[in-house]
């Protein structure tokens, strides 16, 4: 059985062709395409046009071999939404979390409803690139009043392919206006900060099936779409190769979500001033989780080094070098885009850290400071919680780079279990793939399937 899974990132977009036999899943993958932001009238945007192009493009390549394809999935990155009009169409393209329009509305919310209360009511971190941020910078525009319907991103790709329009559960709780109880739409609180009620579609839960490829999409055989766990998070975490509930996990691409899986949401006073989420998982689990920066630090610096993709000697020569420079890699400085490295340079400067000179030392402060990251959020998440940690998992691009992986295991004091690098993708895949089977037998596949690296502190 063939499944096509759309995994789409903050960097890049992948088509991937995941098979179920009697030796275990097998993935490959089908088409890879940019998602490069673009600037208009000084507003950063995504190119969902761009991607929707890339996912056709795929899938066209992958039933060229007349096999049957007997489904597809699409996981992206949260929080980011498209404005439809009534006929369907955008109303602009959607504006990219790090664009600047949300400075000062985090504040704007709290002033009408105050952080324990918002908190109590959606289990979030107070993170300015949320949805409700996003939004309430629009609350005085003219789209939301245009607007017909709110779709997050992977929602809007499935509605172009299948007419079908719904929001998917584990995406929809990254917007602070979930309920984290009920699983439902904060009606009260859209009311109180003058967001439209009726743009909010319907929420379905992973697995609901969504409909077929539209005929006028030119493929020769209907193509079941499945919303699956659609926040790519949600998806890798799905597919974490555990053999113990003793873990934590750190999701690592542009950002990194490190925490713990639990079977209920932690809203203590403690957890709010730690700025803890409590995000919604596959089969009703929550990610305990805190965001960190992530491989962004190091895509950016790349990006302004105009430098070729293989990291293996810059990592090399890291490796050889002393752990001398510490940042915090959270700081607001480092969200935009832009010149990382001389920002690196500047933060260490001004708060009493040697500076990195040469690109292995400023590669190798990178990875220290995102290893010294992970380990304070695992901890903490732990504590906060009351869970007992054994083993870190590490998934996604992260999970192919063995220095972070040695140096997380290091900060940590645990093993790291390394893999798999396409996590979103194969998650993506078992919620359609899946019939009757729980998310322990579902991971166990995954165990069984994937090439996994094991690291242990030193």
């Amino acid at each position: 059985m063939r499944v096509a899974a759309v995994d789409l990132g903050a960097s890049s977009g992948r088509v991937m062709s995941v098979e179920v036999g009697s030796g275990g899943l097998t993935l490959t993958e089908v088409h890879r395409f940019a998602n490069t932001p673009i600037t208009l009238a000084d507003t950063l945007h995504w190119d969902p046009i761009r991607l929707y192009q890339g996912i056709l493009h795929g899938l066209r390549q992958l039933t060229a071999d007349g096999n049957p394809v007997h489904g597809i999935g699409i996981d992206s990155w949260a929080v980011d939404y498209a404005l439809l009009a009534p006929d369907g169409g955008l109303l602009g393209l959607p504006v990219h979390y790090r664009d600047n329009r949300t400075e000062g509305q985090l504040e704007r919310v709290l002033a009408k409803i105050p952080s324990d209360q918002l908190y109590a009511r959606t289990g979030l971190q107070l993170l300015r690139i949320n949805t409700l941020f996003q939004l309430m910078s629009e609350v005085d525009g003219p789209r939301l009043p245009a607007a017909d319907c709110l779709l997050l991103i992977p929602d809007l790709l499935t509605y172009w392919l299948t007419g079908d329009r719904a929001a998917e559960r584990t995406n929809a709780s990254t917007t602070q206006l979930l309920d984290v109880h009920s699983g439902q739409w904060l009606t009260d609180v859209m009311a109180e900060l003058g967001l439209p009620r009726h743009i909010f579609p319907e929420l379905r839960d992973p697995g609901t099936p969504a409909g077929v490829l539209k005929p006028d999409l030119g493929f020769p055989h209907p193509i079941p779409v499945t919303r699956v766990a659609s926040h790519d998070t949600a998806s890798a975490i799905a597919a974490i190769p555990t053999q113990t509930p003793h873990f934590a996990y750190i999701s690592c691409g542009t950002w990194a979500l490190a925490g713990v899986e639990l079977d209920r949401p932690v809203l203590t006073t403690a957890s709010r001033e730690a700025n803890f989420t409590n995000e919604r998982g596959l089969d009703g689990t929550i990610r305990y989780l805190r965001n960190n920066m992530g491989l962004w630090l190091l895509q950016e610096s790349l990006r302004t080094w105009n430098a070729q993709p293989d990291l293996t000697p810059l990592l090399q020569a890291a490796a050889d070098l002393p752990a001398r420079s510490l940042i915090n890699p959270d700081d607001p400085i480092f969200l935009p885009p832009g010149d990382m490295p001389t920002r690196i340079r500047h933060w260490c400067a001004t708060h009493d850290q040697p500076v990195p000179q040469t690109r292995p030392e400023l590669v190798r402060c990178i990875l220290d400071s995102l290893a010294n990251a992970f380990q304070h959020t695992i901890t903490k998440a732990a504590q906060l919680s009351g869970t007992r940690v054994e083993v870190v998992h590490l998934v996604g691009g992260g999970a192919a780079n063995p220095l972070l992986c040695q140096l997380t295991a290091n900060a940590c004091r645990l093993p790291v279990i390394a893999g798999p690098v396409e996590a979103a993708a194969l998650g993506n895949a078992l919620v359609q793939l899946r019939t009757d089977q729980t998310l322990p037998e579902l991971r166990e596949l995954i165990r069984t399937s994937a090439t996994l690296t094991h690291y242990p502190p030193r």
